[in-house]
């Protein structure tokens, strides 16, 4: 199961690559999601994927019971969702004033400095 999630994100990187390399702003913008995803699939991958209880000690323990669930990998993933959010927020502000000055998304005629 693993290798097929390794494939997907894989897949994910690829094509979020393949879409940064466009000469369009909004591939661009698709292509940093597409990477921002892969990348927090990479790190889910890399936590491991364990049908195991939440890290909860219970009042009856002094310490965590084997297997458990990676805390760690989760909340990486969270902040970059939430890092990953913010950035993609702040393009589509920077691509809706681009537009509304050039009136084109083609990063061949945002060259010229007028």
């Amino acid at each position: 199961m693993e290798f097929m999630y390794a494939l997907l994100a894989s897949v994910l990187f690829a094509a979020g690559i393949y879409s940064i390399l466009r000469r369009s702003l909004v591939k661009l913008l698709i292509g940093i999601i597409l990477l921002s995803q892969s990348a927090n699939l990479y790190i889910f991958i890399a936590g491991g994927l364990t049908p195991a209880s939440p890290p909860l000690i219970q009042e009856s323990n002094q310490a965590l019971i084997q297997p458990y669930a990676d805390p760690l990998p989760q909340a990486l993933i969270l902040t970059a969702i939430v890092i990953s959010f913010g950035v993609v927020a702040f393009f589509l502000v920077l691509l809706k004033r681009v537009y509304q000055v050039v009136q084109t998304d083609d990063l061949d005629d945002l060259r010229g400095t007028d």
